[in-house]
């Protein structure tokens, strides 16, 4: 009697395990970045025609609207972008791969909550980097604010956290000197990022739901007590449209391993030099590119 008892006891913990591995979840993102900015000091510039404008705002559209899925379990998840055919007008020349990988597209992005850690494959240039670093230690606010998003009751988060330099969604306009700026000065200024800058900090704001109780969230937002639906930095906002819970096709969430293995902080540099020498070469070419930093 005693040995059917705990025989069976033994059985229900098992397949609660089993089920505990095989919980999973998946999410729909949807991404937009203000371009007020850019359009504004596009219109100023007197060396861009309306049809240049018109085919840059179209490529930042594309640039800055994605949509991005996420699949996760208890430990661990994969963020990656909904792959979609471009329109023959976008292109696939160097700047817009260049431009791509640095405004949070391509590759997969591995989460692992548990050992705080994640990978992503970076796609650079024609090279593909294998990025491993430790997840950012983001010191959240818990704030007293609550809203429903998508029927889930979410409640509100703020973090202040260092700016990705490398990522040009992050560029800001520049502050002006309390100096009177010189006419020969101004009329230098006709790029249109030489009147932006990338700013130290910035704050992030969250909206988790604790009925998802999962660590996780999109990009390297994690660290709340439940699923993140919502992220806004100020210029983008990334905002979940869908949420899945158990879905009948599982994802294999796994790190992605193709690619020079390298950290955050060397994939950044890379990419700074690699912009750096674009902006020289296109200013030895007469283009003007020369007030505009990457690296700050």
């Amino acid at each position: 009697m005693y040995k059917i008892f705990f025989t069976t006891i033994l059985m229900f913990t098992f397949c609660l395990g089993i089920q505990a591995q095989e919980f999973q979840g998946m999410a729909v993102y949807e991404t937009k970045t203000s371009t007020a900015d850019f359009k504004k000091r596009m219109e100023g510039n007197k060396n861009m025609t309306p049809d240049m404008q018109k085919r840059i705002e179209e490529g930042m559209k594309s640039m800055f609207e994605k949509t991005f899925i996420l699949n996760f379990d208890k430990s661990a998840s994969i963020y990656k972008e909904q792959e979609k055919l471009d329109s023959p007008s976008q292109g696939g020349n160097g700047m817009r791969m260049m431009m791509s990988s640095m405004t949070g597209g391509g590759g997969t992005f591995y989460k692992n909550v548990k050992e705080k850690s994640y990978t992503v494959d970076k796609d650079f240039m024609g090279k593909e980097f294998l990025v491993k670093d430790s997840l950012p230690n983001l010191k959240w606010k818990m704030e007293g604010e609550t809203r429903v998003i998508g029927g889930y009751n979410c409640f509100k988060a703020t973090a202040i956290v260092p700016v990705n330099k490398t990522d040009f969604r992050n560029l800001a306009p520049k502050k002006e000197d309390d100096k009177a700026v010189k006419p020969t000065d101004a009329a230098k200024k006709t790029n249109l990022l030489d009147s932006l800058e990338m700013p130290k900090e910035t704050t992030i704001t969250a909206w988790y739901t604790p009925e998802i109780p999962v660590n996780q969230g999109p990009e390297n937002y994690w660290g709340l007590p439940g699923l993140i639906l919502e992220v806004n930095d100020g210029k983008t906002i990334i905002l979940c449209s869908k949420v899945v819970m158990n879905p009948k096709e599982k994802a294999v969430i796994k790190a992605p391993s193709k690619g020079k293995v390298i950290t955050q902080k060397e994939f950044d540099e890379t990419v700074i030099k690699k912009m750096e020498e674009f902006r020289q070469m296109n200013q030895g070419q007469g283009r003007g590119n020369g007030g505009f930093r990457i690296g700050g």
